[in-house]
């Protein structure tokens, strides 16, 4: 068609799409309105399909053609290193796949409108983004590379594709080699990059600390506290007045303990337990922080506008300031402290009978720690048993009741996954020198037991209450997402019971004790966690699938999270007069925007943690090049196997580095087969690898098989 004829064609055809009386036709219908003969219907098409993919006509399912906004649905981008993405839409089971030239520029994050085009059974749709609706990355990290008279900043997060080009005179002075922050003054589109200027140097790539630094700047977590907030915090008592006490239940009668970490600062709940009969009366003490943080102050806002304290491998980024959570929030030993309390009263079946929740005031007769607990109960330590010698009885009666708990959840069906987490220990520079495999021990456990129990107690009590409050709640998962699970773990010999389709916890925990204790052990639980919904906050009640509770909330950390801070809140106001109806109708408003609020900010945190083990596990790897480790085959792909060390590093073995036959991947299996030695690599698999190199700036680890590579069985 020329060139002439085809622009006038797209023009008669966008300025019909607009016009606000047209309704959405097939090419018959349009061919007789613009009266185009039968003969040229094919070059009508082909302009149309041109417009479609330009982003300025939108197609339905039945071939209707009319504006984009037509046939539209919104999203979130979700961006790929290689280009393409994909959006997740609310209401729909599957992402929509859109391919890297029909972007129309997205990054990671942006909230974009897309029309679908492909439909077919059985595959994911695909699509084209029609707009981009609001940019997620107003600013990006990432490594500086200089040229002549420009530069482009490389992003850090590997799924932003797309370079930032920097134009001269907009450096601030950086050169290659330096991690910067850039803001972006042109997000760019299909076919020019997004231009930005330097705003902040944070370091050269190898100064001590950059990583960890880098990491804390593109995820956006706050560093510093604002001045309105400190000055808050500044004018809190450090000692708790008398008139404070007044009308709370006095409990410091009891012999009260905390059990935590040895390097924990924020002991933000404690324990009591008194046995008569065959009754427990276990107590479950948490900080009092909403007394000190008030609805709408200073540090409520500041703690809303963080949702949890962050964790990452050199530092912690704390919810509130450590004045409150080191200080007058913090359980510590000897200290008078404001609490609010869940005592329940528990049968030697593990059932709650009863149970109160008050406005206490406790004090800490011993701050223990998990090593030692573990030391008098599980291995008999004279010299420690000899030095809490006075505690004793009542650490063996919280190992009674734990156990009785822990076999009440098991029956009930709730999932015990028991992963090893990483413990990276670093030099006073900030670089890794040891990673350990972090295990639960019985004396972690004990306190889990105690924790859930009164969550639970919490969350149905104020079910029943009917007033408006924050659950914890965990979905069932996706059938089909089991069905794969199945499918998978049939090759293992295992089975998976369904019913009509639905999953019940406990077949899942029935899964995880028949694989405990083999090589096969941690790869079946991070697929079996994998095959599950994430968790997250909601301002209506409908239960937690992985611990096979009905009723289930955050209650016992309102130092490090905000969901329990604002249930406090609620708790304490119904505890003194009840909720008014001007009270309640706030709460109704505010509470799902909370819970949402909460569940970003809590993925944001779980990443920003994840990113930076990653980073220093490859660092600590580098030192180890040419090295051989044996491990586990813990994925496998049809671009390679990934294999697990025992201090859970993980590495790639790429199907480049198979050098010894050609391996064809059987996707129903998880297995590799060599097509002339019929050598296999399966997953669970032992295998000795080497590491080959590594590359901090992608976070990846790159192993080869070591000769003769097949560990012992």
């Amino acid at each position: 068609m020329e060139e002439e004829k085809l622009a006038e064609r797209k023009r008669v055809l966008t300025a019909l799409f607009q016009d606000p009386a047209y309704v959405p036709m097939k090419i018959k219908e349009i061919a007789a309105l613009l009266n185009v003969p039968r003969s040229q219907r094919e070059e009508l098409k082909e302009v149309l399909d041109i417009l479609v993919e330009e982003g300025k006509a939108g197609i339905s399912k039945k071939g209707k053609y009319g504006k984009p906004e037509a046939f539209s649905v919104n999203g979130i981008f979700s961006g790929h290193p290689r280009g393409f993405g994909f959006v997740s839409v609310e209401g729909m089971e599957q992402d929509v796949f859109i391919p890297e030239d029909r972007t129309r520029g997205a990054l990671h994050g942006d909230r974009v409108q897309i029309t679908i085009e492909n439909t077919v059974p059985g595959r994911r749709p695909e699509g084209s983004v029609i707009r981009i609706l609001e940019h997620a990355n107003r600013e990006v990290v990432g490594y500086y590379q200089k040229s002549k008279n420009f530069g482009f900043v490389l992003p850090d997060n590997q799924k932003l594709s797309q370079d930032v080009f920097i134009p001269a005179q907009k450096d601030m002075g950086a050169v290659t080699g330096h991690k910067v922050v850039a803001a972006i003054t042109d997000f760019g589109g299909p076919g020019r990059k997004p231009e930005g200027r330097i705003v902040e140097i944070l370091g050269h790539v190898n100064d001590p600390g950059t990583d960890i630094l880098s990491i804390v700047r593109a995820y956006g977590l706050p560093e510093q506290f604002p001045e309105e907030v400190m000055e808050e915090a500044e004018r809190i008592s450090e000692e708790i007045t008398e008139a404070e006490k007044n009308g709370r239940l006095d409990l410091r009668n009891l012999q009260t303990v905390t059990i935590d970490g040895e390097d924990a600062k924020d002991l933000d709940d404690a324990v009591t337990l008194t046995k008569e009969g065959d009754r427990y009366r276990l107590g479950v003490h948490i900080a009092d922080v909403s007394h000190y943080v008030r609805e709408g102050g200073a540090l409520d806002q500041e703690a809303l506008r963080r949702g949890t304290s962050v964790y990452l491998v050199d530092r912690v980024i704390p919810m509130l300031p450590h004045r409150l959570s080191n200080g007058i929030c913090s359980l510590n030993e000897g200290c008078d402290r404001l609490a609010l309390s869940c005592i329940m009263e528990i049968n030697t079946k593990g059932e709650i009978l009863d149970h109160q929740i008050e406005e206490t005031v406790i004090r800490v007769d011993r701050r223990m720690t998990y090593t030692a607990v573990k030391g008098i109960l599980e291995d008999q330590d004279e010299a420690l048993i000899e030095e809490y010698q006075d505690f004793v009885p009542l650490f063996q009666q919280m190992k009674e009741l734990s156990d009785i708990l822990r076999e009440r959840r098991r029956k009930r069906g709730a999932i015990d996954f028991d992963f090893p987490e990483s413990k990276i220990l670093l030099d006073e520079e900030g670089r890794p020198v040891d990673i350990k495999p972090y295990e639960r021990n019985g004396a972690t456990k004990l306190i889990e037991d105690f924790m859930l129990a009164a969550n639970e107690t919490v969350a149905e009590d104020f079910f029943w209450r009917q007033i408006p409050f924050l659950y914890r709640t965990h979905d069932n998962p996706d059938p089909e997402k089991m069905k794969e699970l199945a499918t998978f773990i049939h090759n293992f010999g295992l089975f998976l019971k369904t019913a009509h389709g639905e999953t019940h916890p406990k077949e899942l925990q029935k899964l995880l004790d028949k694989v405990e204790n083999t090589p096969q052990e941690a790869l079946i639980s991070r697929l079996t966690l994998r095959s599950m919904k994430q968790a997250k906050y909601t301002a209506v009640c409908s239960g937690h699938f992985g611990l096979a509770a009905s009723y289930y909330t955050h209650f016992t950390s309102p130092i490090r999270r905000y969901p329990d801070l604002q249930i406090h809140r609620i708790i304490k106001e119904s505890l003194k007069s009840g909720l008014k109806e001007s009270r309640t109708a706030h709460y109704e408003a505010i509470l799902p925007e909370v819970a949402a609020k909460a569940s970003a900010l809590e993925r944001r945190a779980d990443e920003a943690e994840r990113e930076t083990e990653k980073m220093k596990k490859c660092e600590y790897m580098s030192r180890f090049i040419g090295e051989e480790f044996d491990g586990v085959i813990s994925g496998v792909t049809n671009w390679g196997l990934y294999v697990e060390l025992p201090n859970t590093v993980e590495g790639m073995i790429r199907m480049t580095d198979l050098d010894d036959d050609y391996y064809v991947f059987d996707q129903d299996h998880y297995e590799l087969t060599g097509e002339t030695t019929g050598k296999t690599y399966k997953l669970g698999q032992r295998l000795r690898v080497r590491v080959m190199s590594t590359d901090k700036m992608l976070k990846t680890i790159d192993f080869i098989p070591a000769p003769f590579n097949e560990a012992e069985e």
